[in-house]
């Protein structure tokens, strides 16, 4: 008797165990914590960049948080991919099969982007890159499970072009770092300004590696060509070598200069007197423009928690994690195919205005901000002045191109 009752205790406790497996997985999957992965350059002088954005993330999840997302938190882990490939590559891999993260984001340098890019189609794990800026991520590489926050090279070279056609300059020179990102903001730019203006004529290109300490020889090369005007396609370590050399040759006192970031708070600030002025750029995010209470608000909320104004990589993490938030809200469920499809089409409130995540390539819809350096009495480095804003819409390709380039047409 007493064994038949030991029997009866064991199949009821086995039977209420099955049920609380059966029952699990929903219970989880409503309040696990939503994992996202970061891929980021935090070494060497791109790191400055990396932190930025990483502080804006930061900024944003401790505003979502309070909240939560479908009853959950979402949090990160980082890794280093040290502006090198096959580091980027290989930490996103175990971001994805030790870490388990439910997303990725970050990357500065394009060619990680792309790689990166390659991997998660295969995978099908949903990537946001919020810096890299080649045009061939949500272009001609694009695919369901990659999306970009940032401008990108297409964006940029247009309305570049766009300002430079304007201008009375016939003889043009491009010179830049030789690397993904250098060569297709140069041939973005030059691709529209010829379009808008086909009688300009290039007259000769000059290429250094990536973070070339020494760019007087070739700037001395490039005046001596006497261009009506230069395109330098470079960022980075390398935009501030650009800007000294700019500076100590007084190149920008003869020669109309155009540079996109050139404009960039994180590098004139640390150039102070170094910077020169008379240098046009372009950017999508400056913290003292648009003078607005959603702009002001974040620039407070910001400097309130790191000390200091935020750079373009900040606002670009913030939005993107805004964006993730309000995706899986929609979606419904931690679930990556329905959180892609929510994100097709979304639209976040920024510092900027309304930003909209476009369906049919990925690729966030911002406005660009033209203007040229100068120093102000009101700040002891050197601004963007004149600005002029170009709305999103205007500068990126259509949906059309995007189908054509990746041979869907």
């Amino acid at each position: 008797m007493r064994k038949g009752i030991v029997r009866k205790v064991l199949i009821l406790s086995v039977s209420f165990l099955a049920l609380l497996l059966l029952l699990q997985p929903v219970h989880v999957n409503a309040q696990r914590t939503i994992k996202v992965g970061i891929l980021d350059t935090y070494s060497g002088p791109p790191a400055v960049y990396g932190n930025d954005a990483l502080n804006g993330f930061k900024l944003a999840l401790n505003e979502i948080n309070k909240k939560g997302v479908l009853g959950a938190k979402i949090e990160f882990t980082t890794r280093d991919d040290k502006f090198k490939v096959d580091i980027g590559l290989s930490m996103a891999k175990e971001l994805v099969m030790m870490e388990k993260v439910d997303l990725l984001v970050g990357t500065i340098n394009s060619a990680v982007s792309l790689a990166v890019s390659d991997y998660v189609k295969g995978e099908k794990i949903p990537f946001i890159v919020w810096i890299s800026k080649s045009e061939k991520i949500t272009g001609e590489k694009g695919h369901r499970y990659v999306f970009c926050t940032s401008e990108n090279t297409y964006m940029a070279g247009k309305a570049g072009g766009v300002a430079l056609s304007k201008k009375p300059y016939v003889k043009y020179w491009i010179a830049g770092d030789d690397y993904e990102y250098g060569h297709a903001i140069a041939d973005a730019a030059w691709r529209n300004l010829k379009a808008l203006k086909p009688k300009v004529e290039l007259i000769g290109q000059s290429w250094w590696k990536v973070g070339e300490p020494d760019l007087i020889p070739y700037i001395t090369a490039i005046t001596s060509a006497k261009p009506d005007a230069v395109i330098f396609a470079t960022g980075g370590a390398s935009m501030t070598n650009a800007l000294k050399a700019i500076k100590s040759t007084g190149m920008s006192e003869r020669i109309p200069i155009w540079i996109h970031t050139a404009t960039d708070h994180a590098v004139l600030k640390p150039l102070g007197k170094e910077a020169p002025e008379g240098v046009m750029g372009t950017m999508d995010y400056h913290f003292y423009h648009p003078d607005t209470p959603a702009n002001r608000a974040f620039v407070k909320a910001f400097q309130d928690a790191y000390g200091n104004p935020p750079g373009f990589p900040a606002f670009h993490a913030y939005v993107t994690a805004h964006l993730i938030a309000k995706s899986f809200i929609k979606a419904g469920a931690i679930d990556r195919e329905k959180f892609i499809k929510a994100m097709e089409g979304m639209k976040v409130d920024s510092p900027v205005g309304e930003v909209e995540m476009r369906a049919c390539d990925h690729q966030a819809v911002l406005p660009m901000f033209l203007g040229v350096t100068k120093k102000v009495p009101q700040y002891d480095f050197i601004i963007s002045t004149d600005i002029v804003t170009v709305p999103g819409k205007e500068i990126m390709p259509t949906c059309e191109e995007i189908k054509k380039v990746r041979g869907k047409s």
